[in-house]
């Protein structure tokens, strides 16, 4: 049978419009499939390398608008340490909770929108959502920003907390809890998730690290890699959580992997609420920053919710004189080829959903 050429997208709705895939089948089995990135050009890292520190995190949180808060920390994390800039305690404790929160948001919209893609869990689809809705209903009172924050700032966050943020955040967590306990059940009861995600999409453990792959697409290969272990920041050392793996590296693997994450992520936000002692989180006004950065370079890395995202830069006295993004989106949607080869072209749905990808910040 001779091979075809399919296209598809870039108007597929899921891929916002930015992305195509090219795929070569032979019958129904996929031969080759090439990912055509472009259609964005953003200019990020230019756009930052012409702005004030301070002007930037609008732009990161744009790079993952699923996950905004995790950019926009990372950055301005880099700058403090350009600067040398001490975070209060308080503040330390209060953006990991919020972080930990921001992960659970990025992995029920994933959840949710990965089960309606297979065709018969929309109730799933349903239910993150509204869990969903939640999350960002807390982070809205504590930040000002329903879906971008903007609320990190040099040594600490734009605004004190609620009066209520502790017991707000122990309730959230206590729902949570309860109704994300629930989802398993639903989606391993179904035969058609299950056959549809299990041994579907595999990558070793080896190819998972010659390919660079990041976050629980890494983990599901059987790598226990997370930065907060590993380059614990903030009070991560003094927290009790696992860092959950898999050991086949499919697409049920990947799937199993930000479930069980969610549930430490809940964990590790109780641990850190006892730790805060008050409410000193204030961080520096933005006319503050500067004069004169410190050290010659910076690169730090933190685990965002799609894998560990790093940031290299060469700080000025005001502003980034160059900077440079390590996208783990950018990195695990390179792993696609290798996944879909050889799979069927149905399963190249499930496949390329279980990345976890987010083009702003792939065509940044």
């Amino acid at each position: 049978m001779a091979v075809m050429r399919i296209n598809i997208g870039p108007v597929h709705p899921s891929t916002h419009g930015v992305l195509r895939l090219v795929v070569d089948v032979d019958g129904d089995m996929i031969k080759r499939v090439e990912p055509h990135i472009g259609f964005l050009h953003r200019g990020v890292e230019k756009l930052m390398e012409t702005r004030m520190y301070m002007q930037s995190p609008s732009y990161l949180e744009k790079l993952d608008y699923i996950s905004p808060l995790s950019w926009d920390e990372l950055y301005v994390a880099s700058v403090e340490k350009a600067l040398g800039a001490e975070v209060k305690q308080d503040a330390q404790v209060a953006r990991v909770v919020m972080l930990e929160f921001q992960r659970i948001a990025n992995h029920l919209l994933w959840l949710g929108t990965f089960c309606n893609d297979m065709g018969n869990l929309f109730t799933i689809f349903m239910w993150a959502f509204r869990e969903r809705s939640k999350v960002l209903k807390f982070l809205e009172e504590t930040t000002g920003g329903r879906m971008f924050y903007v609320n990190i700032r040099v040594g600490g966050l734009n605004r004190p907390l609620p009066a209520n943020f502790a017991d707000e955040a122990h309730g959230l967590c206590d729902y949570l809890e309860e109704k994300i306990a629930g989802y398993g059940d639903l989606i391993e009861k179904s035969s058609i998730f299950m056959e549809r995600t299990k041994g579907v999409g595999r990558l070793s453990k080896a190819d998972a690290v010659a390919y660079g792959a990041a976050g629980p697409v890494l983990r599901a290969s059987g790598i226990e890699e997370d930065a907060r272990k590993s380059k614990p920041y903030y009070i991560y050392d003094k927290i009790d959580f696992i860092v959950p793996t898999g050991y086949r590296g499919d697409t049920y693997d990947r799937y199993k992997v930000r479930y069980i994450e969610m549930q430490q992520s809940i964990k590790i936000i109780r641990q850190a609420l006892g730790m805060l002692k008050g409410n000193d989180v204030v961080g520096a006004p933005i006319r503050l920053i500067g004069p004169q950065a410190k050290p010659d370079t910076v690169l730090l890395s933190r685990e965002l919710p799609k894998g560990e995202g790093i940031v290299y830069m060469v700080p000025d006295k005001q502003r980034p004189y160059r900077i440079s993004l390590r996208s783990p989106a950018f990195i695990n949607l390179s792993l696609l080829p290798k996944l879909a080869e050889g799979s069927k072209f149905a399963d190249l749905f499930p496949i390329f959903g279980s990345l976890d990808i987010v083009l702003g910040e792939v065509d940044r």
